[in-house]
């Protein structure tokens, strides 16, 4: 805690894709010795907190999102004691670890299931959904896969279908039943007694479906270039309300331990989002809110954005943004590379806890794989559509050495054509790069209470230039973003004295500037204000 402060109120977590971070074992697949390896860097860098995808024991056919044993650790992410030596230095350096949770599915060739598919009768058939088939033998509903076609797969042997909101080999578990629940609350303890610091939940919003099984409505809006699965509303089979109960419990077996976070994925938008920080702030503590990921890169729709967002945030409700995801192509991807430091500045000065994810530091691109390198499940079933995900998965960029010294083996993805100047080792060298922007932005946060803890107040805005106030006590700072590639001027309020403390160009760093600041095209500012 920072005096009354939960700790992540003022952190900054740094997501890492174990894949993709480092391989320790040369097999082209990074592990949990690999992250170890690399907990300097991170201290360097200057974040506080890992969250880190899942490293469970799984057949691997989500890349670990389909978890066969929830307290064990994949071989080829290692072992537990080198899970358990990862926890220990992260710790020694100040770091917590944030473990992802995967509560709404769980691997078919999980013990669980196994039992649950055996027989009808068998004591955990109820830990998971089955129905009946239709009267004409198809499936109960018309509900859809995330990944494509039906969400029910019929099981012979039993004569029935089972749920699966994914993969047909991730079957939905059943969170109606209280044997289930209770299971995964002690999945929750068992990680916090070895000194887990909080848990991402998976698609938390996805836990409860409808009890009458009723059909999901046709989506009016849907067009042939999104994902197949929207062409129904979810209604039925997302986002219902006993999901906040469920939620409620979680909190509560979180709170048995000290300081323990708890996080939620949820893709939904903002006024709905909301509801997750639950009754009393009883829900989960931080409800990612993915709204730049999606919002149009000009400073009208970033404005509105945030004063929605923080209009609509429950009494103590403490806010957080994310610019980047396993899940999402990379930021340089969407907003260039020439914007991608502006990006930054902004991730790391609105209100709230930010989530870098790794190589976002480095602007590292979004990657074109090669259709016969395609790993991901969802692009495999739905090609051709832009939905596939290892592009921003791609091994992270160390330096100049075989592979980018991410591994001596063929990396299990291809890495960015850039990788022999964009990496660590060079960024690390100059000045400008983006790399020592985030270090430097990263260490004004630790040093300036008014951008870990302070208010927003937005200044000006107009489709170009982006401002904004972060206040504590009687520290200002005015943030200015040209979100363009042209020059911009702002009129700063009389009688300020201002100073540039951090700009996206390093040369500006110290600057004193008089009642109008000037901006190049893609630069950003922090500016220190002192009245007279």
């Amino acid at each position: 805690m920072n005096g009354s402060k939960p700790w992540w109120e003022s952190a900054v977590i740094y997501q890492i894709y174990p894949r993709s971070f480092q391989d320790s074992n040369d097999d082209g697949i990074g592990d949990l010795n690999g992250i170890t390896q690399r907990l300097p860097y991170l201290v360097d860098l200057g974040v506080d907190a890992i969250w880190i995808s899942p490293i469970f024991r799984s057949p691997m056919k989500d890349f670990g999102y389909d978890i066969s044993d929830y307290t064990d650790i994949d071989p080829i992410f290692g072992t537990m004691p080198d899970f358990e030596r990862l926890i220990a230095e992260a710790h020694a350096r100040g770091l917590k670890l944030i473990l992802d949770f995967v509560p709404n599915h769980s691997s078919d060739q999980h013990a669980w299931f196994a039992e649950s598919r055996a027989s009808r009768d068998n004591p955990k058939r109820d830990w998971y959904i089955w129905r009946d088939p239709a009267p004409d033998g198809g499936p109960p509903n018309n509900w859809l896969s995330e990944f494509g076609g039906s969400a029910w797969e019929f099981d012979p042997a039993t004569g029935q279908y089972y749920y699966h909101a994914f993969l047909n080999s991730q079957p939905d578990l059943n969170w109606r039943n209280p044997k289930v629940v209770e299971a995964m609350r002690e999945v929750l303890r068992f990680w916090m007694r070895k000194g887990v610091d909080g848990f991402r939940v998976d698609v938390i919003w996805h836990l409860i479906k409808d009890e009458q099984y009723r059909d999901n409505p046709i989506n009016p809006d849907h067009h042939e270039s999104r994902p197949p699965n929207e062409a129904l509303i979810p209604l039925y089979t997302t986002d219902l309300p006993e999901v906040h109960d469920v939620i409620a419990t979680l909190r509560r077996t979180i709170d048995e331990f000290p300081d323990r976070l708890l996080i939620g994925e949820i893709y939904l938008p903002v006024e709905r989002l909301v509801a997750y920080y639950g009754r009393d702030l009883g829900g989960v503590h931080l409800p990612f809110n993915f709204a730049l990921l999606n919002v149009r890169w000009d400073a009208r729709c970033i404005q509105s954005l945030v004063a929605e967002y923080e209009g609509a945030l429950p009494q103590g409700g403490w806010p957080n943004w994310v610019l980047g995801n396993h899940d999402r192509p990379r930021i340089t991807g969407r907003v260039g590379r020439r914007q991608a430091a502006v990006a930054a500045m902004l991730l790391l000065t609105l209100r709230g806890t930010p989530t870098i994810y790794y190589g976002d530091e480095l602007g590292m691109p979004q990657v074109d794989i090669p259709s016969d390198r395609v790993r991901d499940p969802f692009e495999r079933n739905v090609p051709g559509i832009g939905v596939g995900r290892d592009g921003c998965r791609t091994p992270m960029q160390w330096d100049a050495s075989e592979n980018a010294g991410f591994s001596k083996a063929e990396p299990w993805l291809p890495l960015a054509d850039n990788w022999r100047s964009n990496n660590v080792a060079n960024l690390r060298q100059d000045a400008l790069s983006i790399l020592n922007r985030y270090c430097r932005l990263l260490r004004l946060r630790k040093e300036t209470p008014a951008l870990s803890v302070g208010s927003y107040r937005p200044y000006a805005v107009d489709e170009d230039l982006l401002a904004y106030y972060r206040e504590f006590n009687d520290s200002r700072l005015l943030i200015v973003l040209n979100l363009t590639d042209r020059q911009q001027l702002l009129k700063l309020e009389e009688g300020a004295h201002a100073r540039i403390l951090v700009s996206t160009r390093a040369e500006r760093d110290g600057e004193r500037v008089p009642g109008t600041v000037t901006l190049v095209g893609d630069e950003g500012l922090v500016i220190d204000l002192a009245s007279r």
